[in-house]
């Protein structure tokens, strides 16, 4: 009961800071309490307070910063797809990536001088209690180490996690909801997308966390010419402070300071599309908050400009069959095998198992085609979005939560390439490391590491062979040489799969000492690893 009365007072909370900003055209289109809204309309506070009187865009964007950090969150994905957006609202929402009000001095100080047991002046060199930048879940400072190095110490903002956990109630309560009463939401799966969003969220309230995703890109980058990840200072890191190396650059969003520095636009875009998939497939380890307030231009060479990351906070992984076949519909889609994008989602779950695969691929076909080899200003990804819904709505196509992050990213870099080179082909610029990733997924190379993943498994099957034939002929022996089985058909499959075992563990043996030997012709001893391998294989229950 207590928990209803709160989620009850928190929707009227909202749907007042939506009347008191003048967004009552909103609150009809999407039915939001609708009737609460005249009660706020006839409250004396709400004429004082209405901002009515501001551009749409000033009040969308100040009543999502009343809201709160949830809220903001949405703003900044939004604002990333200015093609989408009417200008006027779009130009405010993109404010939110690096413009939110920050929290005061004095906050900033108590917070650091809580995390470390002591005062900012006796931790760091120097500390500038006016924050850098500011957004929903924390801010950040200038500051210098004792031992000279510039860093920028991120703080959170006081109160963060109970705002989030408040407005995670109302999501879930909203979802269960539409899940009870919608029809369409079998397919839509709203618990779950609300469930993928609080994981996601709730991991950037740790700053240690976001300090390790910062080690892995930087580990994964180290040397690039395309991309830079700043160093981490782990012994001044702590769950709800981070420091981190001070990154120099033009930010990306400043067209007019790109230009002037005589930035390679064609390059950089590239660049972009090519990081981004080398992220998810080579790396399996992705940044997925790439709004421009958290990228930055190292031009030091204006012909091979570099980006610089910053806010690490949310990063994506893919288990390995997701992986799979999202790079196998990526592909089959650079090569317009539709058929292959239709069996794909079939085989993946991701469509119903009777769906008919000839209607799926011919659906499929009709939105891709007209896109395919076209520079992105002649893409109305708005219109293709919404036939790609009739698609999934037809052919009863599930929601994955697990791939909702990486859609997001995929239309943030989008979103970038359109800003920076329009002329630019997202898809054949991608295709090239999509390509690269999958011949080294199934080459001998791929195949030697999987053999070596496995190794101490089949050490330890080897060693225990010896004691569990023992075992065997005692039984055998203990029946005068019968062993009682209740079905024929069971035994012999044990035997083939023991048969099998035995076989492939001899022959993945034999064929790693050829390699390791330097076998010639080379080709022997991959021939005895793999079919030692697909023997194991074969011989698993």
């Amino acid at each position: 009961m207590i928990r209803r009365v709160r989620l009850l007072l928190r929707l009227l909370a909202i749907q007042r800071v939506l009347v008191r900003h003048g967004l009552d055209e909103f609150i009809s289109a999407t039915h939001l309490l609708r009737p609460l809204r005249f009660v706020f309309l006839l409250s004396p506070a709400s004429w004082r307070a209405r901002r009515s009187d501001q551009p749409r865009g000033v009040r969308i964007r100040e009543a999502l910063q009343e809201l709160g950090p949830v809220w903001v969150k949405f703003g900044q994905s939004v604002s990333t797809r200015q093609d989408l957006l009417p200008e006027d609202i779009g130009r405010e929402l993109a404010k939110l990536q690096d413009q939110v009000p920050p929290f005061s001095a004095d906050q900033a100080l108590a917070a650091v001088e809580l995390a470390y047991g002591k005062p900012a002046n006796e931790v760091f060199a120097s500390f500038e209690p006016e924050a850098m930048a500011a957004a929903s879940i924390a801010q950040v400072h200038e500051a210098r180490l004792p031992a000279g190095e510039e860093v920028v110490v991120k703080v959170l903002r006081p109160g963060v996690r109970q705002e989030i956990q408040r407005d995670l109630e109302v999501m879930y309560a909203l979802a269960g909801l539409a899940e009870r009463y919608w029809q369409e939401s079998r397919r839509l799966r709203p618990v779950a997308v609300v469930g993928e969003f609080e994981r996601t969220i709730l991991n950037e309230l740790d700053l240690m966390l976001e300090a390790a995703n910062a080690a892995q890109l930087r580990r994964n980058w180290l040397g690039s010419k395309m991309i830079y990840v700043p160093e981490v200072y782990w012994d001044y890191c702590r769950e709800r402070v981070m420091v981190i190396e001070h990154v120099h650059g033009i930010q990306i969003s400043d067209m007019d300071g790109l230009r002037a520095a005589g930035t390679n636009f064609e390059q950089l875009a590239a660049n972009g599309v090519e990081i981004f998939f080398t992220q998810v497939f080579r790396d399996n380890f992705f940044h997925a908050d790439m709004h421009p307030g958290n990228i930055f231009v190292d031009v030091s060479d204006p012909d091979n400009p570099r980006y610089a990351a910053v806010d690490f906070g949310i990063c994506g992984t893919l288990d390995d069959r997701d992986r799979r076949y999202l790079a196998g519909n990526l592909l089959a889609f650079f090569d317009q095998d539709y058929r292959q994008v239709a069996q794909l989602h079939v085989n993946s779950g991701w469509v119903p198992p009777e769906t008919r695969v000839d209607e799926l691929e011919s659906a499929v076909r009709t939105v891709c085609e007209p896109i395919l080899h076209k520079p992105l200003k002649d893409i109305s990804f708005g219109q293709v979005l919404m036939r790609l819904l009739d698609v999934a709505r037809r052919f009863e196509m599930e929601i994955q939560p697990q791939l909702i992050l990486l859609q997001k990213t995929l239309v943030q870099v989008e979103g970038l390439g359109r800003d920076l080179y329009p002329e630019l082909d997202i898809w054949e610029t991608g295709r090239p490391v999509l390509k690269r990733w999958m011949a080294e997924q199934t080459g001998p190379q791929a195949t030697a590491a999987r053999i070596r993943k496995d190794l101490p498994d089949i050490r330890y099957t080897l060693q225990n062979l010896p004691t569990v034939a023992r075992l065997l002929v005692d039984q055998v022996l203990e029946h005068n040489g019968k062993v009682h089985l209740p079905n024929p058909d069971v035994i012999r499959a044990r035997e083939r799969r023991q048969f099998l075992t035995v076989t492939g563990a001899a022959l993945l043996i034999a064929g790693a000492l050829l390699i390791g030997l330097d076998a010639n012709p080379e080709w022997i001893g991959w021939a005895t690893g793999t079919a030692g391998l697909v023997a194991l294989l074969s011989g698993r229950p």
